[in-house]
């Protein structure tokens, strides 16, 4: 099945989950997730319709970028070193995984360098796992009001998270609702002007469920570029 196909699929589920939930398709970013996929796979999805593309490492990320001409919006989504961070700004669009005090004053400085914000997402381990990244949602208040007050060139948008693997989409409901319910907890510790909209969260095994409990990003990788062989990096 060729990559515009798969597009056009998931596409018509995520129209379907929106309609479900009483939102606009519109209200959704899809992001594709082309971790170890050729250029040439990129290049498909831009032609098909895609315009934010996901990459876990920031290799990956930076020689995509460097080779690809169209203009798509690069979301760096997976765990980022703070050594890491010197080579995100001006390429970036967002980070979707800032996960300590630490990282987030890294950015802060080396994007201040270059005289630019950037938007960034607070990851949360919602689900407590050790294997995972993020914040413990019970610190998540604070966390964003810490990093709001004192991280004045990083956007603040929203938070990110990666959900159990599990093969029945609905277990992970309890934790997209959990997501949004943090969102609002962690507003209500923010000023007016500093409000965040966003959620990152589903994947290609539990998107539309997700996006029925508010995602707002989507981040689908197999479900677009099929099954990946890691072994090419």
């Amino acid at each position: 099945m060729s990559i515009r196909s798969r597009l056009e699929i998931v596409e018509n589920k995520i129209a379907q989950a929106c309609a479900r939930s009483g939102r606009e398709r519109s209200s959704v970013l899809l992001i594709a997730v082309s971790k170890t996929k050729p250029i040439e796979d990129i290049q498909e999805a831009y032609e098909a319709g895609c315009r934010a593309i996901g990459e876990n490492r920031v290799q990956e990320l930076l020689q995509k970028a460097s080779a690809v001409d169209q203009p798509l919006a690069w979301h760096l989504i997976g765990h980022l070193q703070v050594n890491k961070v010197k080579y995100l700004p001006g390429i970036a669009t967002m980070i979707h995984s800032v996960d300590s005090e630490k990282l987030a004053q890294e950015i802060n400085r080396q994007v201040q360098k270059h005289q630019i914000k950037i938007d960034v997402l607070c990851e949360v381990n919602i689900a407590g796992e050790e294997s995972k990244f993020g914040i413990a949602p019970e610190q998540i208040p604070v966390f964003v009001k810490r990093i709001s007050e004192s991280c004045p060139n990083l956007n603040l948008k929203g938070l990110m998270t990666v959900a159990p693997r599990t093969s029945e989409p609905e277990e992970n409901r309890v934790y997209f609702r959990r997501m949004k319910q943090l969102l609002m907890e962690a507003n209500a510790a923010l000023p007016a002007n500093r409000q965040m909209t966003e959620l990152s969260m589903g994947m290609s095994g539990d998107y539309e469920v997700a996006i029925e409990e508010g995602a707002t990003m989507i981040r689908i990788g197999s479900a677009i570029f099929g099954s990946r062989d890691y072994d090419v990096t």
